[in-house]
């Protein structure tokens, strides 16, 4: 092969590669929803809803998006409870590969296009599920399947997202897989309570049902 068309294919494929680079980081800043790809290593305590919401910005931020707003998509209990739901924005979002996994509040919380190919990390990265080691789509959220906070008496939060102990918290499977197809296996924002011999809250105990204390993040602007 000739220098001259050596060096035009190496230019040429260096070429794509840059191009392809923009448009993945393009799409990165647009980026209105991902799953963490890492935890904050403390089981359920997040240092409350607050210490979740900075932990999403930080995220967004490392991949070139944080020039939104972003929130955890938790709930809390007792007096002044908070609803997931309420917290996230109209929507639409997107994830870091610009695929739409709904468009308002309301389909997000009925059909929507949540699934282990789409709910991504900030990275673009795909969600261990069930079936890989680890399985990691168990997702904090301690909500109702539409949103919103449980009452208050039974811990459904790990008290409101300050424990790492006693307690338990509802989680969703970012897969939509479970033991069954049922309706709560399937669901991406309450399948089950996490369980286990550290308390229930317990970093051990959220990976024994399979997870690993990730939360959805969503921007709200």
């Amino acid at each position: 092969m000739k220098k001259g068309v050596r060096l035009s294919l190496v230019a040429g494929t260096v070429l794509a590669a840059s191009i392809v680079g923009v448009v993945y980081a393009q799409q990165q800043s647009n980026m209105t929803f991902f799953v963490t790809s890492k935890n904050l290593g403390n089981g359920g305590n997040l240092g409350g809803i607050t210490g979740a919401d900075q932990f999403c910005q930080n995220l967004a931020r490392s991949v070139g998006a944080g020039n939104k707003t972003w929130h955890a998509y938790l709930s809390t209990q007792g007096m002044g409870a908070v609803n997931a739901r309420d917290r996230i924005g109209k929507g639409p979002w997107q994830n870091a590969k610009g695929t739409v996994i709904a468009k308002d509040v309301a389909e997000l919380h009925a059909a929507n296009n949540i699934t282990k190919q789409t709910a991504l990390t900030e990275s673009g990265t795909v969600v261990n599920g069930r079936g890989d080691t680890p399985n990691m789509h168990d997702i904090l959220t301690g909500s109702q399947a539409d949103g919103r906070a449980f009452p208050d008496g039974d811990d459904r939060t790990c008290g409101n997202w300050t424990s790492n102990g006693a307690g338990a918290a509802m989680v969703g499977h970012s897969d939509r897989t479970g033991l069954d197809d049922s309706a709560g296996a399937r669901s991406w924002n309450a399948s089950h309570l996490s369980r286990g011999p550290g308390g229930g809250c317990a970093q051990d105990d959220l990976k024994s049902t399979g997870g690993a204390g990730l939360l959805y993040c969503f921007a709200i602007d």
